[in-house]
């Protein structure tokens, strides 16, 4: 039977659009669901800031009466403008093994795109980098996150058969936690610190994290420091407010850590939490009715082996001087305390130095890769 692609034009139809991801997981240990609400959240215009200067549709692919594929069709205006592109991308793209389903979904993104004069087809990409994005080659077997895509291992020989190439690649690092700081490392935080004036404030308060609008600041910087990253479009401030009030409410400021100059200025921040891969495949995508109580527990009574690594980012006119150092000589020793054993570092540019260089004294293992393809339309 011929393979039908229908665009999605109806919150029932969204909604399926969506469930599909889960229940075509629903039995793989290594897959981390979404929650639901915050995907209805991101597909919608109303809720979603990126709608500012991004335009999406979304599309299911049908054979016999049952959903066999999606995927959504994005246009980020702004990262093309940034970028001197004119690039299409796809996204949230899930397809059962059958290239003529992979093939008329990606065709759909193709024709959607050119009708709107682009060049060129670039995914798996979100509307923004705030998104998953890269389509996993490697490590198969490895719990996902819940910042990270999962998928099938015929996935990207799909996309190889139907001639997309590599745009980029990320790779993502399991970092052991220390049973103590590497003198190395610790050295050599004490010798910037001193260089230039630098010193570590730790937070206590999240009311005061909002109304100092601290948090604000802290996603400017990583406004800065991410610019000259692959694809990187700028957060406007009603999706820096979007962010605050989804992410402030769920840290553990013990987790945080901010470099501040003598000026008290940021110059840099590291975000990190308990790893919620485990409590969102218990939860099952749904907070309601007793999803909440495994992400609570994940974050405040039982807390996993895993943490993630959510951002880190330095100031452009302090990055190579080796500030991050100070991040985790201040990280550390909570981590220790907490009992965690090991981080995600999630999806770190491979051609990114600045990056991989700051894991140089620690235990490290890269034991996941991922990909965005391309194809000229």
């Amino acid at each position: 039977m011929a393979v039908e692609i229908k665009r999605v034009t109806t919150k029932a139809e969204l909604k399926r659009f969506i469930r599909f991801n889960y229940e075509f997981y629903k039995n793989n240990p290594y897959a981390v669901p979404d929650l639901y609400d915050d995907m209805l959240n991101t597909f919608s215009p109303k809720k979603n800031a990126a709608f500012e200067f991004c335009e999406a549709d979304y599309f299911l692919a049908w054979r016999e009466g049952k959903i066999v594929g999606r995927v959504a069709a994005i246009i980020n205006h702004r990262a093309n403008e940034q970028w001197n592109k004119k690039t299409v991308r796809f996204g949230w793209i899930d397809f059962i093994d059958d290239i003529e389903v992979s093939r008329a979904l990606l065709d759909t993104v193709k024709a959607w795109g050119k009708e709107r004069g682009m060049d060129t087809l670039e995914g798996p990409l979100g509307f923004t980098d705030m998104d998953a994005e890269g389509m996993l080659i490697e490590g198969f077997d490895q719990l996902s996150t819940m910042a990270t895509i999962y998928n099938y291992p015929y996935y990207p020989h799909h996309m190889e058969k139907l001639g997309l190439e590599k745009s980029a690649d990320w790779v993502e690092m399991k970092i052991y936690v220390p049973d103590a700081i590497p003198e190395k490392h610790k050295r050599i935080s004490d010798i910037i610190a001193r260089k230039y004036n630098l010193h570590i404030r730790k937070l206590t308060s999240k009311r005061e994290v909002l109304r100092s609008g601290m948090a604000h600041e802290i996603f400017r910087l990583i406004n800065d420091a991410y610019a000259p990253l692959f694809n990187f479009s700028r957060m406007t401030e009603r999706q820096i407010d979007q962010y605050v009030k989804m992410y402030v409410p769920v840290l553990d400021l013990r987790m945080v850590s901010i470099v501040e100059n003598e000026q008290n200025e940021i110059v840099a921040v590291g975000i990190s939490m308990a790893s919620l891969s485990e409590a969102l495949q218990k939860a099952k995508g749904r907070l309601l009715p007793f999803g909440w109580f495994h992400l609570l527990k994940a974050l405040l009574w039982k807390r996993p082996k895993m943490l993630d690594l959510l951002l880190v980012g330095v100031r452009p006119d302090y990055q190579n001087k080796g500030v991050n150092a100070l991040l985790f000589t201040d990280l550390i020793p909570v981590y220790q305390k907490l009992g965690f054993e090991y981080a995600e570092s999630n999806p770190e540019l491979e051609q990114n130095e600045k990056v991989q260089n700051q894991w140089q004294y620690f235990k490290t293992e890269q034991h996941k890769r991922r990909r965005c393809f391309k194809a000229t339309i």
